[in-house]
């Protein structure tokens, strides 16, 4: 069971290798004349003219964003780390996490007091939290 544990793991951060290999090879997919006019921002749009280089994948210039550019499947939605991520909004949600495969995201609009109790909890269930800052400690004067 341990040694299967191990591999599995093994084979997870393998897949997040892999994803990241084919990130860095990915390329800047921008707009259409985004280089040429300020008041085109850079963020990919389709090309839809009928004459567009772009949609027509003319030589020398960018390339259209097509499905195979995309990472593993199974390396989709995991953390860096290679465990699952999942966002908790309240303790209760530490619960259906398992340790060792899940690691959790406390949400942004959490606030401090229910970001400490979920702290605590997963220090006591033995859960890894990705974002553990954010949390402000008020000195009592005395």
């Amino acid at each position: 069971m341990a040694k299967q544990k191990v591999s599995e793991e093994n084979r997870l951060k393998a897949l997040v290798a892999k994803r990241k290999e084919v990130a860095d090879t990915r390329p800047a997919f921008v707009r259409q004349e985004s280089w040429r006019y300020v008041r085109i921002h850079p963020e990919w749009r389709k090309p839809k003219g009928v004459d567009n280089k772009v949609r027509r994948q003319d030589k020398g210039w960018p390339p259209l964003v097509r499905i195979g550019y995309r990472g593993p499947v199974e390396a989709r939605g995991l953390h860096p780390s290679g465990h699952f991520e999942v966002l908790v909004q309240r303790v209760t949600d530490l619960d259906r996490l398992v340790p060792g495969r899940d690691v959790a995201r406390i949400g942004g609009t959490v606030g401090a007091k229910k970001r400490e109790a979920i702290l605590h909890r997963a220090t006591e269930l033995g859960l890894r939290i990705v974002n553990p800052t954010g949390l402000r400690i008020i000195e009592s004067k005395e």
